[in-house]
């Protein structure tokens, strides 16, 4: 899944990004709203996590012009814990609101809410024949077995799943599961797919050619 970080401070920019990343999500930043505003509506995230206080544009503004082209779910963080504040940014069109300072475990958890109601699964849980997908906990079931993934691996697995049903291409792949520093994934998502193959069986994950992969 690919998150977008907008956040003016330096240290904590670059602090959540590092525990995103090692969540196995790729993570673009920005560190202001006209760069932020500009990414949102560039690309296509699974979800974006803003803050109020930005130089250039507030992360008011950025919402309210973030809303005018996308519905990308939008978590928002503040320092300042009032209700006006929340109220104005869940009726802007917020998805979710954080207060300064918050446990980074909590602000997982919301992300992987957001993801999944983004997706249209509302459940932390996936069954799919014999495959299970835990995604709060990032694990895999096989019959009942544990099965190890690679971050990469995962990212693929719980994004097709998240679209079951779906033909999705080999471009939204490289977008969604790739940040703006890596630059590698399209070299290596043939053989992130056989891996899988290979822990979960040969039919679970099809090729559709000319058009990308696929779970039925």
């Amino acid at each position: 899944m690919r998150l977008l970080v907008v956040e003016d401070e330096p240290d904590l920019l670059a602090g959540l990004a590092r525990a995103l990343r090692k969540q196995g999500y790729a993570v673009d930043t920005a560190a202001d709203g006209e760069e932020g505003l500009y990414k949102a509506k560039a690309n296509d995230y699974d979800a974006i996590v803003l803050d109020v206080m930005l130089p250039c544009l507030d992360g008011w503004e950025v919402l309210i012009r973030l809303r005018a082209a996308k519905a990308t779910p939008v978590l928002m963080l503040t320092a300042r814990d009032c209700s006006a504040d929340r109220v104005r940014g869940l009726d802007t069109g917020a998805d979710d609101y954080l207060v300064k300072p918050f446990d980074t475990p909590e602000l997982f958890a919301r992300l992987r809410v957001l993801i999944r109601r983004g997706a249209g699964q509302p459940r932390a849980t996936l069954d799919i024949g014999e495959v299970h997908i835990n995604t709060a906990a990032r694990a895999v079931t096989r019959a009942g077995q544990p099965v190890t993934l690679t971050a990469h691996q995962y990212a693929l697995l719980e994004y097709l799943a998240l679209h079951r049903g779906e033909v999705v291409t080999r471009t939204a792949l490289y977008e969604h599961l790739g940040d703006e520093n890596e630059g590698t994934l399209s070299n290596v998502l043939d053989v992130h797919v056989l891996r899988l193959r290979k822990k979960l069986g040969q039919d679970f994950i099809l090729t559709r050619r000319g058009h990308g992969y696929c779970i039925e």
